[in-house]
């Protein structure tokens, strides 16, 4: 009887924690992947110092990314992989828009991004704004970020942050993520499949 009870406690926790893990995907991701309701909006300042938003990359996927320029090893290796997608690309490159999104609008200026991310090449377009323009953004992509203060850093902070690589269709809706450290090779194959779809 103990036994048979211990079992079916155990159940009622495992389907608590599954329905735990399914509504927090679902709150987070605006409906879950693919929902219509999750999609790329924006309207911050390249790193030239013009207004862009979505509409200007319309019929073209869009790989997103948020961090920021004075970031010391994840935004830097991200945006290398990216570079490398969008080589692996070839003349399919044209059809798809790396965005790198910044979540430090107190340093990262359109002249500081100007300076940033052009090095990374692959035609990357940085976005910046003010903190409530930045607030909005990320709350739309359901990014974390946050100030941590550092000494060391330049400012005296750095910036904990979401790291994952979004990608976004033709109409801006919501296609995948690949977690940080995932290979270019890999995204570069999941981008040709959804390419040729």
């Amino acid at each position: 009887m103990k036994m048979a009870r211990t079992i079916a406690w155990s159940l009622v926790g495992l389907a608590v924690l599954a329905f735990g893990a399914s509504w927090l995907w679902t709150d987070r991701r605006g409906g879950g992947p693919g929902d219509p309701a999750f999609a790329a909006a924006f309207e911050l300042t390249d790193h030239s110092g013009m207004i862009r938003t979505q509409e200007d990359f319309a019929g073209r996927w869009m790989l997103v990314f948020f961090g920021f320029a004075n970031c010391p090893d994840v935004c830097p290796t991200t945006l290398a992989e990216v570079a490398a997608v969008m080589d692996g690309l070839d003349e399919d490159a044209g059809r798809v828009q790396p965005l790198f999104i910044s979540i430090d609008p107190e340093r990262d200026t359109p002249t500081a991004l100007a300076a940033f991310v052009p090095a990374f090449g692959a035609d990357i377009v940085g976005l910046t704004g003010t903190p409530e323009q930045i607030a909005r953004t990320a709350d739309g992509f359901h990014i974390y970020y946050e100030k941590v203060e550092e000494a060391a850093a330049p400012g005296g902070y750095t910036m904990g942050h979401s790291s994952q690589l979004f990608l976004f269709g033709p109409e801006a809706g919501y296609v995948r993520s690949w977690p940080y450290g995932t290979l270019a090779e890999e995204i570069l194959a999941d981008l040709k499949e959804h390419l040729a779809s």
